[in-house]
This record gives C-alpha cells, structure tokens and sequence, in this order.
C-alpha cells in the first residue's frame, strides 16, 4: 500500500501497510508496548527536544482556567496532563487516558514519581468510544495519537461529544511539510534515521518505520480540519509548528 491507494471498506492501513480494520488496534498495540519504556527518551531524541515547545505551545493554546475539567487522549507517559494539573487548579481536574495499558502505566508512574496526584486521574480508554457522559469536560487533547485511531472520524466525533457548549478540542499531530525544501531532507530522515534510532535506542525499528510511515498515511492539514468540522466543531483553525511537520488543529463545541 502507498499512500495514495486508499485501502478496501474493510480494511484500513498500519503504516504503508493494509490490514483489516479489526486487526489495527492490536497492532498498534504492539508498537507501544514494545516502545513503552523508552518512549520518553525517544522523543527527545527523534525531536532533538522540540516536542516538548510543541506540547507547551499546546498547553497555551488550550487556554485551561482554574477549575475546568481536562481530557488528555493517547496521554502516553502524561507530558500534556502533566502541564494542566497547575492550570485546573484544585477545584479541577485532569484525565491522563490512553488505550494501551503499557503506556498508562507507564504515564502514571512517571506523574506519581513527579509528585502529581490528587485531581489527576488515569482511564484507559478507546478514543472511538469514550467512557464519559456528554458535555462533561471543558478541553481534550490528544498528542501524536490521532493518527493511530483506526476510525478518526469517529473518535473526532466522540470528542466532540463529551465537550460542553464552548469546550475545545486540541490535536497536536505530525502533519505535512509546507516548505517545499524541507520535504526531502525530512523523508530521508524519517525512513533512515528514526529506523536506526529505534534499533539502538529501544531495540526495535520496526516501530519506528511504522511511526515514520503512519505520518505519511495521516490528514494532511486542510483535511483534517475538514474532518473536524464534519464531525461538530466550529471555529476550527490550525497552526503549523516546524515548517508544517507538526501542526495543532483547535476547534470549539457550539
């Protein structure tokens, strides 16, 4: 499979690869929890740190206020719930949720050992079919998740659900380059260099090819502002980070 061959009604891509659409969930399931505990210091090395002025970017743009209920999707070890936790204050709270049981626990003992508790929570949860009543929290994220949902429109759908009247939703996620000779450079890098990384780093490339490939299947930004529209959101806008290799998309429940 190539990027510009969609896959089969049935089926639904992992990387470059097409698989059925029930299989998708157990093989991402396999890339994080082999890459689990080194998840953390891959991401500073693959980004060379950058990922952590995206995710603050993130935070600010979110505009969390004192007592407001926050959902993070796909939290992994909880960078972003983290950051909320002095935000929500302590007549809010903060949900740390991710699909793979690994990486949440993972995320929970890296924000226990950070000294975060009290108002901050852990759920594992499918982001297609979300545990939560409607309208019962202010803002959700999710980073670097939504492009290993198998249904995204659906999980857009459910966010768009549990929001209340004037709640936004924030998804941080890798995205297409818009500099034209940033291109090259950043291909070569994705398929030479994450592979190698991930071998010695966390003894796994696979994962990392996958990661580098899956970026590639990913809504380009245009579309994935259109996919949120269609799923409920208003006022929807993006904003490129590193020339368009991340962008964060916002939109508001009316």
């Amino acid at each position: 499979m190539t990027p510009d061959q969609p896959p089969a009604p049935d089926e639904t891509d992992f990387g470059f690869e097409r698989v059925r659409r029930e299989d998708k969930q157990q093989r991402v399931r396999g890339v994080f929890d082999s890459v689990a505990g080194r998840y953390d210091l891959m991401n500073d090395l693959m980004s060379m740190g950058l990922h952590r002025i995206w995710k603050r970017f993130t935070v600010a743009l979110a505009g969390v206020r004192p007592g407001e209920r926050v959902l993070d999707l796909a939290g992994g070890t909880g960078d972003l719930a983290g950051a909320f936790l002095p935000q929500v204050g302590r007549d809010g709270w903060v949900v740390l949720s991710d699909i793979n049981a690994a990486m949440l626990g993972h995320g929970r003992a890296r924000q226990v050992d950070g000294g975060h508790a009290g108002n901050l929570m852990y759920v594992q949860a499918n982001a297609e079919s979300l545990p939560f009543p409607e309208a019962s929290v202010d803002c959700i994220t999710i980073g670097f998740g939504l492009r290993n949902v198998t249904d995204k429109p659906a999980a857009l759908r459910e966010m768009a659900r549990v929001l209340r009247p004037g709640g936004r939703a924030l998804v941080l996620e890798f995205s297409q380059p818009r500099i034209a000779p940033l291109k090259p450079a950043y291909d070569w890098y994705s398929f030479n260099v994450l592979p190698r990384l991930g071998r010695l780093v966390a003894g796994d490339a696979d994962s990392y090819r996958y990661l580098a490939e899956s970026i590639r299947m990913h809504p380009d930004q245009e579309t994935l502002k259109s996919m949120m529209v269609e799923a409920g959101f208003a006022h929807c806008q993006y904003f490129n980070l590193a020339g368009g290799i991340v962008a964060v998309h916002r939109g508001f429940k009316v």
